[in-house]
C-alpha cells in the first residue's frame, strides 16, 4: 500500500482575494477592486484536468476552499469548479467540501446557492466576539453580522466551524472563559481557536518591531488560555483532536485530517501547496503566489505556474512526525521506521518521555499537554538522534 492512503487524497483550491488586509495575516492573500471570474473558472478548471490526469482512478475524499476570502466568489464559479471536480474524480460516498467564509452579510447571502453547488461544510472566520477587538484585527463584520452568519449557515450546511483568535491585546483569562462559552453556546460541532501570533511582513510584525503593539499577553498567561480552551472544550464535548482544533468526535476536519495524517493533497491557486505521490515517489508542489501571474501561466501555459520538488525518505518521515504530533491520536512509530528506513532513537525518546514531554503506547507515540507546549524541541530532539538509532 502507498503510504498517502493511510489518510486519503483532497483537493485545496486557492482563493487568493480578499476586501481588506487584516493586520495581522500573512497568508497569501490580495485586495483587488475586480476580478474577472470567468477568467479564474477558466484558469481552475484547467489545472483540475492537468491534475486529473496525473491522479486518474483516485477517489476524492475532501475538497477545501481557502484564502483570501473564497466567500467572495461568485456562486456560478464555485458551481464551475465543482462541476469539473466531479467530472474528473469519483468522489467518496462522504465527500467534505469545505469552503471559508467571512461572516458579512454580502457573503452569507451566497450561502444557499454555495449549498446548492455542494458545498456541505463552512468555516466561519469569526475572530473574535468582541467589537473592540474586531476593530483591532481589522475585520470588516461586527458581532451581530457574525451571529447572524452562523446562524444562516447553521441552517443551510450540514456542519460548520467558527474560528476564533485569542491571547489578543489587553484581553484576560476572565474575558477569553466567557467569549469562548459564548463561541460554545451557538452550538456548532467544530472549532478553531488560534492563539495571535505576530508574523514577519505583517502590519502587526511592523508595529511589534517598532514596539508599538501594547497588551499583548505574558507568556504564562497566553499558557493559562490555552490550558483553559483545553478544560472548556472537553468538558463542552468538544475535545481538542489537534493542538488548535475541536470538535465533537466525527465532525473533524477530513480534510485537514489528511494534511495531519500525510495523506496526499493536490494544491490549486496562488501560491497553494501540494503534496502528491506519483509512481511511489512523494513530491512536494508550490504554485507561483501573485494571483495575476499564476492566472497568465495557468490559462496561457506560457511557463509553468508551479514548482515540484521530490522529498527524500528524511523529508517525508520529518513531516509525518511534525504534523502527527500535533494530533491527540499521536504517530506511528512503525509507519515513522516505514518512512525513514530506521526507528527513532530509543534514548531520544525516553528522554522527551522521562521530562513528562511524550507518551508511548505500543506502537502510538504521543504528546502530552506539557509536550505539546515545546512541540518544536521535541521534534529537534527527535529528529537530531535519528541517525544513531537501530
Amino acid at each position: 500500500m502507498e503510504d498517502w492512503r493511510h489518510a486519503g487524497f483532497g483537493l485545496y483550491l486557492h482563493w487568493p482575494f480578499c476586501q481588506s488586509k487584516c493586520p495581522y495575516c500573512d497568508f497569501n492573500s490580495h485586495v483587488a477592486a475586480r476580478v474577472d471570474q470567468s477568467r479564474w473558472l477558466g484558469a481552475f478548471e484547467a489545472e483540475i484536468d492537468r491534475i486529473g490526469a496525473l491522479t486518474q482512478g483516485r477517489i476524492l475524499n475532501t475538497v477545501f476552499f481557502g484564502g483570501g476570502t473564497p466567500s467572495l466568489m461568485e456562486a456560478a464559479t464555485v458551481q464551475g469548479i465543482l462541476d469539473r471536480v466531479r467530472s474528473t474524480w469519483t468522489l467518496a460516498n462522504d465527500v467534505e467540501i469545505t469552503l471559508e467564509a467571512n461572516p458579512g452579510s454580502v457573503e452569507a447571502a451566497r450561502f444557499e446557492a454555495y449549498a446548492k453547488a455542494g458545498v456541505n461544510r463552512v468555516s466561519l472566520g469569526i475572530q473574535s466576539l468582541d467589537p473592540e477587538d474586531l476593530r483591532r484585527l481589522g475585520r470588516m463584520h461586527s458581532v451581530d453580522e457574525a451571529s447572524a452568519a452562523i446562524a444562516i449557515a447553521q441552517s443551510t450546511f450540514q456542519r460548520v466551524s467558527i474560528d476564533l483568535i485569542y491571547a489578543r491585546q489587553n484581553q484576560t483569562l476572565a474575558a477569553w472563559r466567557d467569549e469562548l462559552h459564548r463561541a460554545l453556546d451557538f452550538g456548532t460541532s467544530h472549532l478553531s481557536l488560534y492563539q495571535l501570533t505576530i508574523e514577519d511582513g505583517t502590519v502587526f510584525g511592523q508595529m511589534h518591531a517598532k514596539n508599538l503593539l501594547r497588551g499583548l499577553p505574558e507568556e504564562d498567561l497566553s499558557a493559562d488560555m490555552f490550558d483553559l480552551t483545553q478544560e472548556i472544550t472537553a468538558n463542552a464535548g468538544l475535545p481538542a483532536y489537534e493542538v488548535s482544533n475541536h470538535a465533537r468526535p466525527g465532525d473533524e476536519s477530513r480534510h485537514n485530517l489528511i494534511y495531519w495524517r500525510m495523506g496526499d493533497y493536490a494544491g490549486i491557486g496562488p501560491g497553494a501547496h501540494g503534496r502528491l505521490t506519483l509512481d511511489s515517489a512523494r513530491f512536494a508542489t508550490e504554485a507561483e503566489r501573485q494571483p495575476m501571474p499564476w492566472l497568465d501561466q495557468t490559462l496561457n501555459r506560457s511557463g509553468s505556474a508551479e514548482t515540484s520538488d521530490r522529498l527524500s525518505p528524511e523529508d517525508r518521515a520529518a513531516e509525518y512526525l511534525m504534523f502527527a504530533l500535533r494530533l491527540k491520536e499521536g504517530a506511528s512509530l512503525s509507519r515513522f521506521a516505514a518512512l525513514a528506513g530506521a526507528p527513532l532513537a530509543p534514548g531520544a525518546l525516553s528522554e522527551m518521555a522521562d521530562l513528562g514531554f511524550l507518551h508511548q503506547e505500543e506502537d502510538q507515540l504521543r504528546t502530552t499537554g506539557s509536550g505539546v507546549m515545546v512541540l518544536n524541541g521535541i521534534l529537534r530532539a527527535l529528529l537530531a538522534d535519528r541517525q544513531s538509532a537501530g
